[in-house]
């Protein structure tokens, strides 16, 4: 075989490589953005349509443009407020600053910025609650699944518990949360509001069971040939769990960690509309209870925000996981 002939396929093998790599790379722009981008296209014209033939006692049903709208107005309040607030602590400082010059020794003070929690303040008094409510569920979840997942008598013990609180609603424990933290929380100067604490911990009593239930099925569906080897090697009650148990059970330990950070989202709303504790679900109510043209506009902003936030914090605990995984090679959804 020539030289040139040799040249000559290789260059019709390379051609072809990169017409393959071309075409794998345009399916996978299909596949991650123009499916995407049609479904929400779709999607959008599904509610505009629907949205014009609605009429209710507020107005016409808000469709994207007025929710558009009406969340660049939320923009602008929000820039507006920090204004203000930046206004305060300047007028403060000039003061301040005379009353020194006079009198070096003067006792200064910077009194906080009272005024109204603008809607960015409050998707991050909803973000801080869940978070603060999620993180408790978790720290007794995972090692109460442990537990249970371990110990056949444990489960047999605890698990009539699980299944009798597992599926009560948030509105039934909101009142007794209230109350409770009422009663023991009692500060001349608190570290937390106690409506923070109320929509905290109900947002716990509710995403813990999804972790529980989770972990003890993984815990209990560890291979026979990895619980045989510790045995062979003698592995001490800690070096077991961190070596053999947690990286087995990790799969289903962040299913239910999803699980529960969704639902604890969910419940958050609810809690924070009962507990009237800063956030979403206050906001959603006080536009409810306001009953302006605007109103439906601005609940439905709050709508797609919540559906937005629980997207994107589900994507970060499927990252976490990827991350965390033993397994780099398992396919992850």
């Amino acid at each position: 075989m020539n030289a040139p002939k040799i040249r000559s396929d290789i260059s019709q093998r390379l051609q072809q490589l990169s017409l393959a790599s071309l075409l794998k790379g345009l399916r996978r722009t299909v596949k991650n953005l123009v499916l995407p981008l049609t479904g929400i296209v779709i999607f959008l014209f599904i509610w505009q349509i629907a949205a014009s033939s609605i009429v209710t006692s507020l107005g016409q049903f808000p469709g994207p443009s007025d929710v558009w709208q009406q969340s660049k107005t939320l923009v602008a309040e929000h820039r507006q407020e920090r204004q203000k607030a930046d206004a305060f602590y300047t007028r403060q400082e000039v003061r301040n600053a005379k009353k020194l010059a006079k009198n070096p020794q003067a006792d200064v003070k910077v009194r906080p910025y009272t005024g109204k929690a603008t809607y960015f303040d409050q998707i991050f008094t909803s973000l801080y609650t869940v978070m603060f409510g999620f993180l408790v569920a978790t720290f007794i979840a995972i090692p109460l699944g442990i537990l249970c997942g371990l110990s056949e008598n444990a489960y047999r013990a605890i698990n009539p518990i699980i299944q009798t609180f597992k599926p009560v609603s948030p509105l039934a424990w909101l009142p007794l949360v209230t109350m409770v933290v009422s009663a023991l929380y009692v500060s001349d100067d608190p570290m937390f509001e106690k409506a923070f604490l109320t929509s905290g911990f109900t947002v716990a009593l509710c995403c813990l069971w999804p972790t529980v239930v989770n972990t003890i099925v993984g815990v209990a569906s560890i291979n026979r040939d990895l619980i045989d080897v510790s045995r062979v090697l003698r592995l001490s009650s800690p070096v077991y769990i961190k070596t053999i148990v947690i990286p087995s059970a990790t799969p289903l330990i962040f299913t239910g960690l999803r699980l529960s950070l969704a639902t604890g989202w969910m419940v958050l709303i609810a809690a924070e509309m009962l507990a009237q504790n800063p956030g979403l679900g206050k906001f959603i109510w006080d536009e409810f209870q306001n009953g302006s043209s605007s109103s439906l506009g601005r609940i439905m902003v709050a709508v797609i925000t919540i559906g937005i936030i629980g997207f994107i914090l589900d994507q970060l605990m499927l990252a976490l996981q990827k991350r965390m995984s033993w397994d780099k090679q398992a396919v992850l959804r």
